[in-house]
C-alpha cells in the first residue's frame, strides 16, 4: 500500500502583486479564520517524486507532474495525507494514462473542471477519500451560483416568449 498525498497551494499566479496579495488575503480569512474555504489549487502525489494535476493548455492534456511542492505557478500551503491506495505503480501509471486522455486542457473551466476536480477523481479511481470540502468550495458554490442564474435566465426567457 502506498500513501496518497494533496499539495495545496495559494492560487497566486496573477501578474498582479496586489492580485495575488488579496488572494492571500481572502485565503487567510476564509479557510484559516472561519474554515470555509479558498482559492487553491491542488496536486496528487503517489509513488515517487512527482505531483499530478491538472490546468488549461490549447491543446493536448492538461495533465501534468512537477517535483512535489515545488509548483513554480503557485503558493506552497499544506499537505495532507488522504489515505494509502491498494493500486501498483503499474496500475497507477495506466490510471494517469487514461487520466490524460480525458481530461484535455481545453476542457479546463475555472468553476465546473479544474485541478481540484481532477484530484478528487484521481482519488476516486485511487481508492482514497476525496479532497477536504475546504479546498474547492469556492469554485463549486460559484458553479452553483452560475447553474442558478443560467436556469432563472431561461426560465424568465420562456415566461417572456410564450405570451
Amino acid at each position: 500500500m502506498e500513501e496518497v498525498v494533496v499539495h495545496i497551494y495559494d492560487v497566486t499566479n496573477s501578474c498582479s502583486e496586489k492580485t495575488n496579495n488579496t488572494i492571500l488575503q481572502i485565503n487567510r480569512i476564509f479557510k484559516d479564520g472561519i474554515g470555509l474555504g479558498g482559492i487553491f489549487h491542488s496536486a496528487i502525489q503517489v509513488y515517487g517524486d512527482e505531483e499530478w494535476s491538472f490546468g488549461f493548455c490549447e491543446y493536448g492534456s492538461g495533465v501534468f507532474s512537477c517535483p512535489p511542492r515545488r509548483n513554480p505557478m503557485y503558493t506552497y500551503r499544506e499537505s495532507i495525507v488522504l489515505g494509502k491506495t491498494n493500486c501498483s505503480v503499474f496500475m497507477v501509471n495506466q490510471i494517469l494514462r487514461e487520466l490524460s486522455r480525458a481530461w484535455p486542457g481545453s476542457s479546463y473551466d475555472l468553476l465546473s473542471r479544474n485541478c481540484n476536480h481532477f484530484c478528487d477523481a484521481f482519488c476516486e479511481l485511487l481508492g482514497v477519500p476525496k479532497l477536504p470540502g475546504w479546498v474547492n468550495r469556492f469554485a463549486n458554490a460559484g458553479d452553483a451560483a452560475m447553474e442558478a442564474a443560467e436556469n432563472t435566465a431561461t426560465k424568465v426567457e420562456n415566461s417572456y416568449f410564450s405570451c
